[in-house]
């Protein structure tokens, strides 16, 4: 999907990071995964690696070692377009409409999941500055197009050239990929969005292939009601339903119009002008060259700092206007517009909540061609009674299903991971209909299969078929694309080009992380 003649991503990848301190256990080193940083991303290789079990925070990305970390962390998206408000969610949103309405003050203790952030992402940012790239934006600007694309095809000549290459050196971001590579077509999803629907086994949930079940008085109350009608359409003119008969065929021809309320219908209310509050809901590009970024940096900054402060007990170096920069606002994604995707255009935003016109929440989201992608959530909590982690939570779905009206394809909304194992994370699954990644074949599985199984184990594999592998996997290493000397080749031509030990493992641990799409598409810088 990325836009034509738009930069290729380059990422840096380290490896396997030694073990570090898991937020969720308290383990000292038991949290690992793989990382990488990316000096640059496009939007549809960040929404291919997400759908592979990558995540960011701030321009670090990682990948946990599922089937060896303490805690296994695994990606959950809810499907927004079918998205079931529950009762506890219409209370949050009710409530929010009586404190702008009214005024009115919930004296009642919040009984709603926790989603006051995505908890994941604050013990993260530790390990975003650790990981920091030390390269140079120089060695990162590759050179030209028709020097680039000689280097692409020397491996498929009989002899390799002895003519020095011509450095001339062009602006970043000119350098085009070549015709043969892989481009996914727009419209189509790309392999790993596939949803697996085995009927579950007796006591394992809802089998979702089925309409959901009913009541029988409801069936009864229909079946009546068809009977009358075919009755009416037979009787002769004149001839008179009984009484009972012409109330049921009433009510039932209201009922008609009284579809269950959607989340728009709580969210989209048209206020009384003597409202004593007003929430008003900006999105503003994550950019300091946008004057709205800019002007509100600091409000924003300071804001988080109190949150961190007092929600997860920062000290106030550890959330700092440096801290809050590299986490929330340095992005690796490339800012994208295009025709067939939303006005906004795609990229890292943030979504901010203004009240009587002061900050007192932000939502950092990333808008992707397939997804919102949530990063994460800082509020003021002297407005914690109005429960703004489930509040901006819904808001973030409504808007998923806004964008889709004019991008048919964003129809999903990534809630970072789903984390069985820590009771506290679990509150995720209550935005429903959600599916669960499968961390072996990458095939979406709905929640409700997984529970089960992740009951008895907490690394599970969720596809059920056992004969099922990665689709995305990688079957040529030598297509990998690298970055090396600020000349992009493929790895079967660095490999010959390179001096000193092979680095062959470490290339084909990442290509097999990131799978044969990405690694084809993205350049690996290599020193």
């Amino acid at each position: 999907m990325a836009a034509a003649g738009s930069s290729p991503s380059i990422v840096e990848y380290f490896g396997g990071e030694d073990g570090y301190r898991c937020g969720y256990c308290k383990n000292e080193s038991g949290n690992l995964s793989h990382g990488m940083w990316a000096h640059s991303m496009t939007v549809q290789d960040y929404q291919d690696l997400i759908d592979r079990g990558w995540r960011r925070s701030g321009k670090y990305v990682y990948k946990p070692i599922m089937n060896q970390t303490c805690c296994p962390q695994y990606t959950i998206r809810c499907q927004a377009l079918h998205f079931q408000i529950s009762k506890s969610h219409k209370k949050v949103l009710k409530k929010m409409l009586k404190f702008i309405s009214k005024g009115d003050v919930s004296k009642a203790p919040n009984e709603e999941e926790p989603m006051d952030s995505h908890i994941e992402d604050a013990v993260v940012c530790d390990f975003a500055h650790k990981s920091e790239s030390q390269v140079s934006q120089s060695e990162l600007t590759p050179l030209s197009v028709d020097h680039t694309e000689r280097v692409e095809n020397e491996d498929k000549d009989t002899e390799e050239t002895k003519e020095e290459v011509n450095e001339q050196k062009v602006e970043s971001g000119s350098l085009q990929i070549c015709a043969d590579q892989d481009k996914p077509v727009p419209g189509e999803p790309s392999h790993s969005a596939k949803i697996v629907h085995a009927p579950p086994k007796p006591g394992k949930g809802a089998d979702l292939s089925k309409p959901p079940c009913r009541k029988a008085k409801d069936i009864r109350k229909e079946r009546k009601l068809q009977k009358l009608l075919q009755k009416q359409m037979c009787t002769l003119e004149g001839s008179q339903l009984q009484a009972g008969d012409q109330v049921l065929l009433s009510q039932n021809s209201k009922s008609k119009t009284n579809q269950p309320k959607t989340i728009e219908d709580f969210v989209f209310v048209s206020l009384p002008d003597d409202a004593p509050h007003k929430l008003e809901v900006r999105l503003v590009p994550v950019s300091f060259e946008d004057p709205q970024f800019k002007s509100s940096f600091n409000q924003s900054a300071t804001l988080f700092a109190k949150y961190q402060m007092a929600i997860h007990k920062d000290s106030p170096p550890e959330c700092g206007e440096n801290e809050f920069t590299r986490f929330l606002c340095d992005s690796p994604l490339e800012a994208e517009n295009a025709p067939d995707g939303p006005d906004c255009g795609y990229g890292s935003f943030h979504q901010q909540y203004w009240l009587d016109g002061k900050i007192v929440a932000v939502g950092v989201i990333d808008i992707l061609p397939y997804c919102v992608s949530s990063v994460y959530l800082y509020y003021d909590p002297d407005y914690s009674f109005l429960s703004l982690g489930v509040y901006s939570a819904l808001r973030e779905i409504a808007f998923t299903r806004q964008l889709h009206e004019k991008a048919p394809d964003l129809s999903f909304y990534y809630m970072g991971f789903y984390i069985h194992s820590c009771p506290k994370m679990r509150y995720k699954g209550q935005y429903k209909p959600s599916d669960l990644l499968c961390p072996e074949t990458y095939v979406w599985t709905p929640i409700e299969q997984c529970l089960p199984l992740l009951e008895h184990s907490k690394y599970c594999r969720f596809n059920q078929d056992v004969k099922a592998v990665d689709e995305g996997r990688v079957r040529e290493l030598g297509r990998v694309r690298v970055l090396h000397k600020r000349t992009v080749m493929p790895y079967s031509v660095y490999k010959k080009r390179r001096k000193g030990p092979s680095d062959e493992a470490i290339v084909q641990q990442y290509a097999s992380l990131v799978g044969q799409t990405c690694s084809e598409r993205m350049l690996l810088f290599r020193s």
